[in-house]
């Protein structure tokens, strides 16, 4: 993959990929402000296309991030916290599955900044809250210590 970005005018830039250009104009939405935007993308793309490869669809989506950042620079993410809301015939453990397989999967973008920024996600499904400000239990930017753990020996 590779994108070049060239400087227009003032604050404003053309980001060129192999498939395509688009304007950055710093003043109206920030270079962090489409990072946002495409970690949540990424993760929306997921909630379209995993659905309808079991045969169903998901309608009605809405994917919202709330960040909280570093007071200090570079300001680097310290929480996101991920809100999906969408309606299908999908039972609500079939729902939950969709979102837990972005999150833990997936999502490269999210995943690439998982280690560092503490994850959370509430899922809305046909109208219901069915888990409410979880975190992830992997990355989270944290070290989770589960002590001890038996297992067959190798």
């Amino acid at each position: 993959m590779n994108v070049t970005v060239t400087h227009q005018d003032g604050m404003i830039f053309e980001a060129k990929t192999a498939k395509s250009s688009f304007i950055i104009d710093c003043p109206v939405i920030s270079p962090v402000e489409y990072f946002l935007s495409g970690l949540i993308t990424c993760s929306a793309t997921d909630m379209i296309l995993m659905p309808k490869k079991q045969g169903y669809e998901v309608r009605n989506l809405t994917v919202e991030g709330d960040v909280e950042r570093a007071a200090e620079h570079p300001r680097k993410f310290d929480t996101l916290h991920l809100t999906f809301s969408f309606d299908s015939s999908a039972e609500d453990t079939l729902a939950t599955r969709w979102v837990m397989a972005s999150l833990e999967t997936y999502c490269s973008t999210l995943n690439t900044v998982r280690e560092s920024v503490t994850i959370s996600y509430t899922i809305r499904h046909n109208g219901q809250t069915i888990i409410k400000k979880e975190t992830m239990i992997s990355g989270g930017g944290s070290h989770t210590d589960f002590g001890d753990i038996g297992g067959c020996p190798s």
